[in-house]
């Protein structure tokens, strides 16, 4: 139980390296602010025309007697609704990322240096198109995941008693799963590590991984509150990310931002 408290550690720290950084928490909030809107505007339009949805999907309940059609759509329409809100919190994480690759790298790489004894930040090989390719295609694959996983639950979420007990529960440990992938990501793609190795990473240490996503994807829920907490999140996520590969981390040297160590990129592995 000591890494379920180590995680949320993790996040808690994220926040105040950020919040002693200012400049860079001020660039790392603009990904956050466009995905937000494109992700409200989803939503709103999920609640304008999800009842048209749900009756076109129904045609059988046309002809049930009043109230069974009514309560019978009201429930599917609010489960339609819970999903595409799970999912938005699931897909928040990974489009924000895409959207904020070189702004969130920078971050990571600076909390990265301040950390390291010897002042310097892991550096990748490869060429600025190429990460973006490759954060593109794994959050694809994750979100596949993360889909999978959502229906898996909305269909859960129907039985009785369970659905509405155990299943919500389930969901969040779920949630904070993925959202630390996303996270973790950044730090352990610059050190060459890929999605399956990742995975495995973080799966050798799930209670630290669930101390650090659980809180943040219930946090996530709150409007507006994700694009504020996303910078230190980043922070959060390259420390636990040097935790779960068992590196050495010095205290950081005043209150100056030390500059990541520079190299030569290559055009590929």
């Amino acid at each position: 139980m000591r890494d379920l408290g180590a995680g949320f550690k993790y996040l808690v720290e994220g926040q105040r390296w950020v919040a002693r950084h200012g400049r860079q928490y001020g660039f790392a909030l603009l990904p956050g602010l466009i995905a937000l809107v494109l992700y409200v505007a989803a939503l709103v339009a999920l609640a304008i025309w999800g009842e048209g949805v749900v009756t076109w999907a129904t045609p059988f309940a046309d002809h049930w007697s009043s109230p069974w059609d009514t309560l019978f759509r009201g429930f599917l329409t609010a489960v339609l609704f819970a999903l595409g809100l799970l999912l938005a919190v699931l897909t928040f994480t990974a489009v924000t990322l895409v959207i904020g690759q070189p702004f969130y790298d920078n971050l990571s790489e600076r909390v990265d240096a301040s950390e390291s004894p010897d002042g310097t930040a892991p550096q990748s090989t490869l060429p600025f198109w190429r990460e973006l390719w490759l954060s593109a295609r794994d959050s694809v694959r994750i979100l596949i995941r993360a889909t999978v996983w959502g229906v898996l639950l909305f269909a859960l979420g129907l039985l009785p008693f369970v659905g509405q007990t155990v299943i919500p529960v389930l969901g969040f440990f779920v949630t904070g799963f993925f959202l630390a992938e996303e996270l973790t990501s950044i730090p352990l793609q610059r050190r060459g590590l890929d999605l399956r190795t990742r995975l495995t990473l973080l799966r050798s240490r799930r209670l630290l991984v669930w101390g650090y996503g659980t809180p943040l994807g219930l946090a996530f829920l709150v409007p507006f509150v994700a694009v504020f907490l996303m910078p230190g999140a980043v922070a959060g996520a390259t420390l636990l990310a040097r935790d779960l590969l068992g590196e050495e981390s010095g205290p950081e040297s005043g209150s100056t931002e030390p500059e990541p160590a520079t190299q030569e990129q290559t055009t590929d592995r």
